[in-house]
């Protein structure tokens, strides 16, 4: 029942496989997520369900998104996250999706926040070779004249400039399941996972 689930990324380890080949791996916090809501098609115009993710404390969460979460009784969670389905029928509320979703061998898709770098120029973000250091150069890791004649007059759109640098959501796909803990509610994938250390990603089963 179900593909997908919501995680926390823990971070980086090895792993070592039978013939003895040691492999990096990341490890995910995967669930338990709670289902909070259904949303179908008669009433809302597409079939989801709406999951709770990482506890919190009750006094931190206001009246109305208490009663929203009721479903999961005296619970409270950090994250609320929605997840489409072909038929909400098969889920129940109040129902716990844990990492036995997943078996050993699973080929999976993750997307999720890249790290944030801040503003950063154009040799960081672009890969600009920059200016000479040498010969009385001042122009180092600037990203030079970008003017134009009288036609068309101005900067064309899409120009490589410096700007905010990361913070998007990143998709890797085809990323192997080394490892499956559901008393810990614990998975190793294969590989680097996009996103900084405790973040929030997503796990969807091919």
């Amino acid at each position: 029942m179900g593909n997908r689930i919501f995680g926390k990324k823990l971070g980086m380890t090895r792993y070592f496989l039978d013939e003895g080949k040691s492999v990096p791996v990341t490890l995910v916090q995967a669930g338990p997520c709670i289902v909070i809501q259904k949303k179908t098609i008669d009433k809302d115009g597409y079939e989801a369900i709406q999951v709770g993710f990482e506890e919190k404390k009750e006094s931190r969460v206001n009246k109305p998104l208490k009663g929203h979460q009721k479903a999961a009784g005296d619970k409270c969670f950090q994250f609320l996250k929605e997840i489409r389905v072909k038929d909400t029928k098969e889920y129940e509320l109040g129902q716990e999706i844990t990492a036995d979703i997943f078996q050993i061998g699973d080929m999976v898709t993750v997307s999720g926040k890249s790290i944030g770098r801040g503003f950063s120029g154009v040799v960081k973000r672009w890969g600009f070779s920059g200016g000479r250091w040498t010969h009385g150069s001042r122009s180092h890791r600037v990203p030079g004249s970008i003017g134009n004649s009288t036609t068309p007059g101005r900067v064309v759109k899409g120009r490589k400039l410096p700007g905010r640098f990361g913070f998007e959501r990143i998709t890797v796909k085809n990323l192997k399941v080394l490892d499956v803990r559901p008393d810990v509610n614990l998975i190793a994938i294969k590989g680097p996972l996009p996103g900084s250390d405790n973040s929030i990603i997503e796990i969807c089963r091919l």
